[in-house]
């Protein structure tokens, strides 16, 4: 596998199905990784925050690993998110989802307890050592309150493993280049910035709306590669609305509801996450039908 590529193109940021009573719905997780990489997704990653990882202890965690290798067969790469706050337990999860037989590990920021930069590095140089896989470093600030720094980007590019950068503060995207080079691939973590981070020369995105349009987000970054940057703009403008209607409340909250209203449930999110609010619920299926999608649900 080349240094820096995991994937090209579009990667889902697969949700976690649950059935009414909370347990992992082994089943229909095979059903939602087959019908997104027959709708032409480059990659799946499961366990993100999409996946409420934060909720399934180690053993439901690798097993939703497992299955979603066994699921996709070799047909797309299954990256593995891994990331955690105390940095022993990233150890032990990147062992334990290369043995479940990921192609790649997501590493998000330690949370809550967050770190200087100087932790980072010898934070993901150490969770980067527990498996040979290569890694993603997942940089969201408004979720852990914590930035990766270009600088710190910097001294990482010399861990081999470490080849790309899940990246949700695109202000910093021109700094860390200049800074890096060709070190890192650069995936967008935001579905309203895929082609201004494919501009940057980015190499895709790892997206929440790809759980309901697969194809879009494929067809957007494809577009883009294959030098129609018309047609990747104009797809980025039409699903501007849809995606500020996914992110109404905490995500995976909207998606996992956008699934249901358009009958490819998923369940119910884990606690402390709730069901949507009524309002918001109206608000999304209305979205939803202004795209073109049929909602399930004549009271809506």
């Amino acid at each position: 596998m080349e240094r820096s590529l995991l994937f090209r193109g579009s990667a889902t940021a697969l949700v976690t199905p649950f059935h009414t009573d909370g347990r992992v719905d082994y089943a229909r997780l095979e059903e939602l990784c087959d019908s997104q990489i027959r709708a032409g997704v480059d990659a799946l990653v499961i366990c993100g925050t999409t996946g409420e990882a934060s909720t399934l202890p180690d053993d439901e965690h690798v097993a939703v690993v497992r299955t979603a290798v066994s699921a996709a067969s070799g047909r797309v790469p299954v990256i593995a998110g891994m990331g955690s706050n105390d940095t022993m337990h990233g150890i032990n999860l990147a062992k334990g989802v290369t043995a479940a037989g990921a192609d790649g590990l997501l590493n998000v920021t330690p949370y809550y307890n967050k770190t200087s930069q100087a932790g980072l590095v010898k934070h993901f140089e150490a969770t980067a050592a527990a498996s040979d896989l290569p890694v993603i470093l997942y940089n969201v600030p408004s979720r852990t309150n914590l930035n990766i720094e270009p600088e710190t980007y910097y001294s990482l590019a010399k861990v081999e493993n470490i080849v790309a950068i899940k990246e949700c503060n695109m202000n910093q995207v021109p700094r860390t280049k200049q800074l890096c080079g060709n070190a890192y691939t650069h995936y967008s973590g935001e579905d309203g910035v895929v082609v201004p981070m494919l501009s940057l020369g980015g190499a895709g995105v790892i997206s929440v709306l790809g759980n309901i349009l697969p194809e879009v987000m494929r067809d957007m970054t494809h577009a883009w590669f294959d030098g129609n940057t018309a047609e990747a703009a104009a797809l980025q403008i039409s699903i501007a609305e849809l995606i500020t209607a996914i992110f109404c409340e905490v995500n995976p909250i909207p998606i996992k509801e956008a699934l249901t209203l358009l009958g490819q449930s998923a369940g119910p999110c884990r606690l402390p996450l709730t069901e949507i609010s009524e309002l918001n619920r109206r608000r999304l299926a209305r979205s939803l039908r202004e795209y073109g999608l049929t909602v399930v649900g004549a009271d809506l």
